[in-house]
């Protein structure tokens, strides 16, 4: 499969998803756990059971022709980077092949933007794999959860920690965010960005 390069030596892996998230059952459907979310939502399409691995989950999963690792780190956000390090360098991944799934605020809700590298935006689970990666140049699936609005006097972290205002589909929201990688996987981020940015 052309669209991702694998380092030298490495498996038959196309693609590591890593899905940022926090452990524990107080933080499982909130704004900061849509990674997570859309990674255990691929699985669940899939067919790919989650294993300890890590210091997180995986999961192995085929996406057409592409050979899929889903990872969940379970290192809270601030230490993702330790697991999706070691995940990488087991597989030997290269960045671009290495899809980093997350909540972003400075995006509206529900809006979705697939890139390559980029600013860290404030996000710790962000900063913390371009420390442990040395590098900021692996592929995103921003989700965007924007920011406490008019009147809200929730700190940003007390925000994205907390769960859906009601009337969110939440469910719509990590579907159409499956579906992005999906996409990014069959298509190319090209395509992905053009459907769903």
């Amino acid at each position: 499969m052309p669209l991702f390069r694998r380092g030298g030596g490495a498996s038959t892996l196309d693609l590591l998803v890593a899905g940022l998230g926090n452990p524990g059952r107080e933080y499982e459907r909130t704004r900061h756990n849509l990674g997570w979310l859309t990674v255990d939502e691929l699985a669940r399409r899939h067919g790919g059971p989650f294993r300890s691995k890590f210091s997180g989950r995986l999961a192995e999963i085929r996406v057409e022709e592409a050979r899929l690792a889903l990872l969940k780190p379970e290192t809270y956000m601030n230490d993702s980077g330790r697991s999706i390090g070691a995940a990488a360098r087991f597989f030997k991944t290269e960045p671009d092949a290495l899809l980093v799934v997350h909540d972003d605020v400075d995006l509206e809700q529900g809006r979705l933007q697939a890139r390559t590298g980029g600013g860290l935006g404030g996000h710790n689970g962000l900063r913390s794999i371009a420390s442990e990666l040395s590098t900021r140049d692996f592929l995103r699936l921003r989700i965007g959860v924007g920011r406490p609005g008019r009147g809200d006097r929730r700190s940003v972290a007390d925000y994205v920690l907390s769960g859906f205002d009601e009337g969110t589909d939440v469910e719509a929201l990590v579907g159409r965010s499956a579906d992005a990688v999906e996409v990014l996987v069959g298509s190319g981020l090209a395509e992905a960005q053009r459907r769903f940015n």
